[in-house]
């Protein structure tokens, strides 16, 4: 799971860009009206819910526009909700899969958005099913370390529950059992550790190593898709060198 931990770094670095343009507030603000309108509006019963408001407040999302997101889930607000979860799948050149999960109000137009983006990188969306089993879902917690012993927040994490852990530039990148993140999280808040997000991801079973090359377009391809308006997460089986994740973080 090297590769995935340092994919989760990658994505530290680029959610500062994207709150900056305001396309990362949108996308956490339609997670929160969907995880309300599907499963209510009290984050203590509904676990997806409480995961993305923990996400925008991760993120400093003001606090009314988590509010006013919310409302709009549970129906509080006069506005018709027609958002629904897709998840997409397809290879990127060399081979890599991506799996990508949107929130639409148009499925037409978010596959031919997609479809556009993957002829244009040099990849190919493919059918349902084609990418999904090579992925495992996961808990995933990050950390700062600010100092302490990166060892022994590791066996700490174990100990409440992590199946993986890995350290990357100062962090830890925590991997749980989905039933195991929240008490994961808080049992490593309650020990005093600076916990910088905690939410639902994907961990690739086995990683792809195309030419380097390849692994650029790949690289170019999953920023074109994440900057799509409908596309909440990318994930990506694709093993990133030191040189592939500076050329990737710039």
């Amino acid at each position: 799971m090297a590769g995935h931990s340092k994919w989760a770094q990658i994505k530290r670095q680029k959610a500062a860009n994207d709150a900056k343009r305001g396309q990362l507030y949108t996308k956490l603000g339609r997670e929160i009206t969907v995880a309300a309108r599907d499963g209510g509006g009290d984050p203590e019963s509904n676990f997806r819910l409480r995961l993305a408001m923990q996400r925008a407040k991760d993120a400093n999302m003001p606090a009314d526009t988590i509010e006013r997101a919310l409302k709009r889930g549970i129906g509080e607000l006069d506005e018709d909700i027609r958002l629904e979860d897709i998840v997409y799948e397809g290879y990127g050149p060399g081979g890599a899969a991506l799996l990508i999960e949107a929130l639409t109000d148009n499925r037409n137009r978010t596959v031919a958005e997609l479809r556009n983006v993957f002829t244009r990188g040099g990849g190919n969306l493919s059918e349902s099913g084609s990418v999904a089993w090579m992925f495992d879902t996961r808990g995933q917690v990050i950390v700062e370390l600010n100092g302490n012993d990166a060892d022994e927040v590791m066996l700490e994490s174990i100990e409440l529950g992590a199946d993986d852990v890995q350290e990357e530039d100062g962090t830890l990148v925590v991997l749980t059992l989905m039933e195991e993140l929240e008490a994961t999280r808080r049992g490593l808040e309650e020990r005093g550790y600076a916990v910088e997000s905690a939410e639902r991801t994907r961990v690739p079973k086995t990683m792809s190593e195309p030419e380097t090359a390849k692994a650029e377009q790949s690289m170019r391809l999953i920023e074109r898709i994440e900057d799509l308006d409908d596309i909440q997460k990318v994930y990506t089986n694709l093993e990133l060198t030191d040189e592939l994740m500076a050329t990737f973080a710039g």
